[in-house]
Formats: structure tokens, C-alpha cells, sequence
């Protein structure tokens, strides 16, 4: 089993509290408008594994525009802005930039995951982010969190 905490949109901007509440990750994946990588030193901190993708406000070009991993025998597609057109393979999409919780499967049995928004969250949402936790041969285990 592998918990993986998935934050997007912090905006240099995050809640004192958030990387205590992550300590328990195997992983953390940012997806994206973390905007000076210096945000990110409280999460490197932690020791684990940091996972990032380039957001559209972001004045540099210190991570990629899209990650594909595997865990568990999951493919994942990590992305700032949910994509047109999914890369073949890819069972879980993981977006940020709408601000806005989202678990949706589409019509190709593709999940969509996006866990809200550290710092501005929209539509009256709290600030949230989500725990996705894999294991082999298990369904995914998506749960929003809210701060």
C-alpha cells in the first residue's frame, strides 16, 4: 500500500499546518502554480519523495509540464491543466488549475482527480487537498481533505 498526499495550486501560499498534516506520506505530488520554488522547502523537509509539474503561473521552467508514473500497477498522468486528450494507457488523470475538487470517471473509464486548491479555492470551497492511496489489485482510494 502507498498513501500519496496530492496538493495543487499553493500559490506561495499554504497553510502552517500542511506539512505536518503530509508527514505521513509516502509521496507528494504538487500539481502545479506552486509559483517560487521556495514554497516547496517545507515539503522538502519531510524527506520524501516530491513530485511537481509546471502550472501556468509559473515564472520558470524547474519541472516538467506533465509526469506519467506508475504505482501499484496504476498509470497516472499528472498535468496542471485537465488535458484535451489523454495519453494511451492512462487510467487517472490528476489536474489542478480550476481550484476546484473534482472525481469524476469518464465514459472511457478514465478518473479524473483534482484535490482543490491550497491557497484560493473557488465557488465558496475551503482550501483542501486529497490522500490518494494505492495498493495492488485494490481500487483507488481518493479522499479530499479539507483545511
Amino acid at each position: 500500500m502507498m498513501r500519496i498526499a496530492v496538493i495543487a495550486d499553493t500559490h506561495d501560499q499554504f497553510p502552517s499546518n500542511l506539512p505536518a498534516r503530509l508527514a505521513g506520506a509516502d509521496e507528494i505530488w504538487h500539481l502545479g502554480d506552486v509559483c517560487d520554488p521556495a514554497t516547496l522547502m517545507a515539503f522538502e523537509a519531510l524527506g520524501k519523495p516530491l513530485f511537481v509539474v509546471l502550472g501556468n503561473n509559473e515564472t520558470h521552467d524547474l519541472w516538467p509540464l506533465e509526469l506519467h508514473l506508475e504505482r501499484a500497477g496504476w498509470k497516472f498522468f499528472l498535468t496542471h491543466i485537465p488535458p484535451e486528450q489523454v495519453p494511451p494507457e492512462t487510467k487517472v488523470v490528476l489536474h489542478g488549475h480550476t481550484h476546484i475538487p473534482r472525481d469524476e470517471t469518464d465514459a472511457a473509464g478514465i478518473r479524473w482527480l483534482n484535490p482543490g486548491c491550497i491557497s484560493r479555492p473557488k465557488r465558496g470551497d475551503r482550501a483542501s487537498f486529497a490522500w490518494l492511496t494505492v495498493s495492488p489489485g485494490r481500487p483507488l482510494d481518493w479522499r479530499l481533505e479539507l483545511l
